[in-house]
């Protein structure tokens, strides 16, 4: 539901582009082409397990879990950052994990199965 909102938020906002921009110092979500890229999630970082626990409750299984150490480019923590999209449309996802997970697992069954 939160990615709709913001896809059709975000549609009619005509991207310019970042005169600033240089190759030596790039921002991602800005070039000098007129474009512009939004992250659109919650904004609270979730711990993998509250992630793995959110989907065995979806689909009513327990998970096999193979725990190992921390892997080469593994990153420790990450979560969407939505300044950009609030201030560009004013629109914050707020959709909780325990739902959006929930709501996947339904689409995708009624989809695929």
């Amino acid at each position: 539901d939160d990615v709709v909102e913001g896809v059709v938020r975000t549609a009619d906002k005509i991207a310019e582009p970042n005169r600033a921009w240089t190759g030596g110092h790039p921002d991602p979500a800005t070039s000098a082409a007129p474009y512009r890229v939004y992250n659109i999630g919650n904004n609270n970082p979730v711990e993998l397990m509250q992630f793995i626990a959110c989907i065995e409750k979806a689909i009513g299984r327990e998970a096999k879990k193979n725990f190992l150490p921390l892997q080469p480019g593994d990153v420790p923590k990450t979560y969407a950052n939505v300044d950009a999209l609030v201030s560009d449309v004013g629109f914050k996802p707020s959709t909780s994990i325990e739902v959006g997970i929930g709501r996947f697992v339904d689409w995708y069954r009624s989809f695929y199965c």
